[in-house]
């Protein structure tokens, strides 16, 4: 892939900068690309154009902006190899879960646009003869869209497919680590030729361009994904104009598995869930609490599993089950975090450094610590990479006190047999998600929101859609 000085996208033009943050391959440190890193002008230009361009937007019959939708995903599927190489190279995907992320963001653009006949009111009894009451929804206005780069191509459709069908235009800022996808959509929407000022992309870091969105007062929501302490600094910048803000951040998912589980079902989905995306993603299981009479045989399991992973830099194998971490600060977190935890006296099962022949790239072995202390730092903070702590537990209800603990509140998940204690979990777990004898994954049409400081607000489905809107009542008395 030749090296590529990538252009912001504002108000149907594609704008050449005068600044560049280099992209690198996680890899093998290779420089892929150039991506702008913007000045406040810049956005300010981009949030004009968003602005002028939605009332026009808004008064468009949904179907019709549905329409677009639909036309982008077509867009998309027939450059999926394209997309699926650029999701390997820029974030280190491997090539089955880059290919999943660019058809699920494809099913995602025509999900969302199926609302557009959808989005429906209320009728609402008056007290008061020959009054009609009426409750009705409207857009926000502009919507800012911060981008993570775990799911650089996913979370462009999750920002800007809700907000376009229901009325809003968009500005989105893309991680500076994975720009290239976003990018590159931005080029699928030019191609569809969505009404200029709708879909707006400008590049930067989070401290210049991320401030410039979440402090101007003609944006009307910020939607945010990335880390707790990205969120907090976004609720504070977002205060002075109280901009509305939704953030889904970070997350540390117990698994909980009891003594009547299928050990084989469990050790495969917690396997699964640890290493997908080399376990930076925020629903990941991050820490298992089992029950100590299955604690060796479980982990015995989880051994086998993990010392048969497959990783490798994803261009040069389809056969692989992970790639690297996105970037050599993040290698260095998980060490020390490794590292921190057996100087405690935590036991390291397997994995713990990075494997030789890797120089180059970001790649960490798939590890498994015991002997692991409820309140430390490695059971209690987002790792963010492929390392599991294992808990003891004597009971469920240890389980559920140690997880309820926690400061986050995102995705969790329960292994056993027995459909009242399934029942118990489920209705105990202070999580916005439960999964019961499978792996962390959600589903479109679910509701994909945290709890404490895991976030504010949610995505996908019904309830996702209407982060996006604003409710209007409507009282109409008949003099007859």
């Amino acid at each position: 892939m030749s090296t590529i000085e990538y252009q912001n996208y504002i108000n149907g033009q594609f704008v050449p900068a005068s600044d560049f943050i280099e992209v690198f391959n996680p890899s093998t440190g290779e420089l892929l690309a150039k991506s702008p890193e913007s000045d406040d002008n810049t956005v300010s230009a981009a949030v004009d154009a968003a602005n002028a361009a939605q009332p026009a937007w808004a008064a468009l019959p949904a179907i019709e902006r549905g329409k677009y939708l639909i036309q982008i995903a077509s867009a998309l599927r027939e450059n999926h190899q394209k997309f699926q190489k650029f999701l390997m190279t820029e974030q280190g995907k491997t090539p089955d879960l880059a290919a999943t992320e660019v058809s699920f963001t494809a099913d995602y653009l025509e999900y969302m646009a199926g609302f557009a006949r959808r989005i429906e009111g209320e009728v609402i009894p008056s007290d008061r003869p020959g009054e009609q009451i009426f409750l009705t929804y409207q857009p926000l206005g502009v919507v800012a869209g911060i981008l993570p780069w775990n799911f650089p191509l996913f979370l462009v459709a999750r920002k800007f497919a809700p907000a376009a069908i229901t009325g809003n235009t968009i500005v989105i800022k893309p991680s500076e680590e994975t720009p290239i996808v976003a990018f590159e959509f931005a080029s699928l929407v030019d191609q569809v030729e969505v009404p200029r000022g709708v879909f707006n992309m400008v590049g930067g870091s989070g401290a210049s361009v991320g401030n410039a969105l979440t402090t101007s007062a003609k944006v009307n929501m910020v939607s945010m994904t990335g880390s707790v302490k990205a969120g907090k600094a976004i609720m504070a910048a977002a205060a002075p104009n109280l901009t509305r803000v939704n953030l889904e951040l970070g997350g540390k998912a117990p698994a909980i598995v009891l003594d009547d589980a299928n050990l084989d079902l469990a050790a495969e989905a917690i396997w699964n869930s640890r290493v997908i995306n080399t376990g930076q993603v925020c629903n990941c299981a991050e820490v298992v609490l089992v029950q100590e009479s299955v604690h060796d045989e479980l982990v015995a399991k989880l051994k086998t599993k993990f010392e048969a992973t497959r990783f490798d830099v994803p261009s040069k194998s389809s056969e692989i089950d992970m790639g690297p971490l996105i970037n050599r600060a993040a290698s260095e977190k998980v060490q020390g975090m490794v590292d921190r935890a057996l100087s405690e006296g935590a036991t390291l099962v397997t994995g713990g450094q990075a494997p030789e022949g890797f120089e180059e790239g970001n790649f960490y072995q798939p590890t498994i610590i015991t002997n692991v202390e409820s309140d430390s730092e490695i059971a209690r903070d987002e790792i963010f990479g492929p390392v599991l702590p294992v808990v003891k537990v004597r009971d469920l209800d240890e389980a559920l006190d140690i997880a309820n603990s926690s400061k986050y509140g995102l995705t969790s998940s329960v292994y056993t047999e027995n459909l009242n204690l399934a029942m118990k979990a489920s209705r105990e777990l202070l999580y916005g998600e439960t999964y019961i004898n499978r792996e962390n994954f959600e589903a479109m049409q679910g509701f994909h929101a945290g709890r404490r400081q895991s976030g504010i607000g949610g995505a996908d489905g019904k309830h996702g859609l209407m982060e996006f809107v604003e409710t209007h009542t409507v009282y109409i008395q008949s003099q007859l």
